[in-house]
């Protein structure tokens, strides 16, 4: 590496990479067959980068002098309802909606839709 500031990416254009591993990663229809075939491994570089993963159950509104007297056990209504799919973020963009699961005494988010760049 150069600098710190630089990270060095694998070459995914090189002849006879692409047909030796896997399809895990697929591209958009009508790229050719090198530009579709790509695992897991193409994107090691970028394993180590932090992301804020945020899974959003609802939103409300109200003023400050309603959120200072909020307390233990008050209900707060959000815009959803029951069993509405909820919105996954990552880094401040919508990336997936999903459910909300129970595993064991934890709460956990199961993806049910992928959200592709231009939609929400």
């Amino acid at each position: 590496m150069a600098s710190n500031d630089e990270v060095e990416l694998p070459d995914l254009a090189r002849d006879g990479a692409a047909a030796s591993t896997p399809a895990l990663l697929q591209n958009e229809p009508g790229e050719s067959e090198d530009e579709t075939r790509r695992s897991a491994s193409d994107l090691e570089a970028v394993f180590d980068v932090p992301v804020t993963v945020s899974a959003v159950l609802g939103k409300s509104g109200m003023e400050v002098s309603q959120l200072l007297k909020l307390g233990k056990g008050t209900i707060v209504e959000l815009d959803r309802k029951v069993g509405e799919a909820i919105d996954i973020y990552v880094n401040d963009r919508l990336v997936a909606r999903g459910e909300v699961v129970l595993v064991e005494d934890r709460l956990g988010v199961t993806m049910t839709e992928i959200i592709k760049t231009g939609q929400s």
